[in-house]
């Protein structure tokens, strides 16, 4: 990954330069999938935690859970489960833009005070692109998306996958990105764009 591959991928469609991991170890809980699919998800952070040199734990002392994913059929459904318009202010005008532009996911972070993730929402309204995935590899992207906080184009013109014989893995230029962003060395955040010739310097590039 060259200075200008990893700069691109934290650099917003406003231009800004924003990166953030997270500052806590990883909670997750998961909604909407049946025990077959929830021990895939739940595997695939597991996996992408573990790739980063991160942390998983029980429980969060603040939040409980800290990473919450969603799956579901349609983003109406959204502002009726409890208490999550607390989380989420203005969640049904959110949900309505996202209906309106026909969006499959969203990704919402919260941050701690020095600016490190501290929580993490992933909606997924299963329409056919995202139904025809298979549930590794669909859990493997999220997951992967999860761990930072990636450009809003980051991921529009390729996935963070690739083939790898008979299935979908996480690309080794991403992952790479990923080991280095945990670098205990490396700051939990950064706004200047100086910091991606740090980050491709430890992927190799």
């Amino acid at each position: 990954m060259t200075p200008s591959d990893v700069e691109a991928l934290f650099t917003g469609s406003d231009d800004a330069y924003r990166f953030a991991r997270w500052g806590r170890p990883v909670v997750p809980v998961v909604f909407g999938v049946q025990d077959a699919t929830l021990s895939v998800v739940k595997g695939a952070i597991e996996a992408v935690v573990a790739l980063a040199g991160h942390r998983m734990a029980e429980t969060d002392p603040e939040l409980g859970a800290n990473l919450m994913v969603f799956f579901f059929r349609d983003w109406a459904e959204l502002p009726e489960v409890p208490n999550l318009d607390r989380m989420i202010p203005d969640l049904a005008p959110l949900c309505a833009r996202l209906a309106a532009a026909q969006a499959n996911q969203y990704r919402l972070f919260r941050f701690d005070a020095a600016g490190a993730i501290r929580a993490a929402f992933v909606f997924l309204r299963m329409d056919e692109h995202l139904a025809a995935m298979p549930a590794e590899a669909l859990a493997l992207a999220q997951a992967a998306q999860a761990m930072l906080l990636w450009s809003d184009r980051a991921f529009t013109e390729a996935s963070p996958l690739a083939r790898g014989g008979d299935a979908l893995v996480l690309r080794p230029d991403i992952a790479a990105v990923i080991r280095a962003a945990y670098d205990p060395v490396m700051p939990a955040v950064a706004q200047d764009p100086s910091h991606a010739l740090r980050l491709s310097a430890r992927t190799g590039g």
